[in-house]
């Protein structure tokens, strides 16, 4: 049997040959993937992945497809989408499989009268992508309510506690692994339905006022910037007119640092610099990752020799 037939054996058509990355990316940007896969259940994936192994075939695993940028020419390999959407809530205990999105488990538990989730409201994507990048908007993060994390390593499942995923700063010991989250459990508390609803409709009002949301775009494309000592604090004061509330932190906004650069709306093809929130690059139209790339190195080259920050991309590159 070929690759092809194999995979059509296990997925039926949920197995497609040469399928556009840009048809599932929040980017609307991408290639074609050799073979893009969508997996619903843990044999499914299993299967997927003894495939790959038996030919030596690359393999690329991803949730909601939110924060990523495919290169233009695509990925020679599987693309394995995480379809797996199942989420148990018993007392303040939540369980949610790694393709639950995050805004639906947010809703879901604010229905309920559970708080802790309630930031993740506005947040794009899925529960496994979040938990790998320990995603956090609103104050919050993935890391604050979690208690342990079901991976896949080496065909075995593993359970991770919180200190052993080594979570920081959009970071997780899962981003340095080829672990593959399988599902997460949260322990919330008891809160207020109305009050967390009103929540709820205040965080989607403060996004939809301060972010582009008509426009592909793969969210945040920098992190925001650590300030790492007293010295760097006193040298980039002598720079810029840094927010008593940004110095308190030690972190620079992102957004804040682009549009201090006078960089929004600055485009590149059609590939732009949000003018809504500086922390965007949105596609206009027909943007490819190149013109993303040259708009991203242009802002990073500006910031150093302007401010000698290097800014770090929250988004993940594929198939470069």
């Amino acid at each position: 049997m070929t690759i092809t037939e194999q995979l059509h054996e296990v997925l039926g058509s949920r197995c497609v040959e040469y399928e556009p990355m840009a048809k599932h990316t929040n980017f609307r940007i991408g290639g074609p993937a050799k073979w893009f896969t969508d997996v619903r259940t843990l044999e499914e994936l299993q299967r997927v992945l003894s495939i790959a192994k038996e030919h030596q075939i690359k393999i690329f695993v991803f949730g909601g497809g939110s924060n990523l940028l495919f290169s233009d020419e695509g990925f020679d390999g599987i693309v394995i989408k995480m379809a797996m959407r199942t989420y148990e809530i018993q007392g303040t205990q939540v369980r949610a499989d790694s393709g639950v999105l995050s805004s639906a488990l947010a809703r879901a538990t604010a229905m309920l009268g559970l708080k802790g989730f309630q930031w993740a409201i506005t947040l794009p994507g899925t529960i496994g992508g979040g938990v790998r990048g320990n995603a956090g908007c609103f104050g919050g993060e993935m890391k604050d309510h979690l208690v342990s994390v079901q991976v896949l390593r080496e065909n075995q499942i593993i359970e991770l506690t919180q200190n052993d995923l080594q979570f920081g700063y959009r970071e997780s010991a899962i981003k340095h692994s080829t672990d593959i989250v399988l599902s997460a459990t949260f322990e919330l508390e008891e809160g207020d339905v109305t009050e967390l609803k009103m929540e709820l409709d205040d965080k989607l009002m403060k996004r939809k006022i301060s972010q582009p949301l008509g426009a592909g775009s793969a969210g945040c494309m920098f992190k925001n910037y650590e300030i790492q000592s007293d010295e760097e604090l006193q040298r980039l004061m002598t720079k810029l007119d840094i927010p008593s509330e940004m110095q308190s932190r030690r972190q620079l906004s992102a957004g804040w640092l682009i549009d201090n650069l006078d960089l929004k709306g600055k485009k590149i093809g059609d590939a732009q610099v949000s003018e809504v929130h500086g922390n965007f690059v949105v596609n206009t139209g027909s943007a490819t990752a190149d013109e993303v790339m040259q708009l991203v190195a242009l802002i990073k080259t500006r910031a150093r020799n302007e401010y000698g920050i290097l800014l770090q991309e929250e988004i993940m590159y594929v198939g470069f």
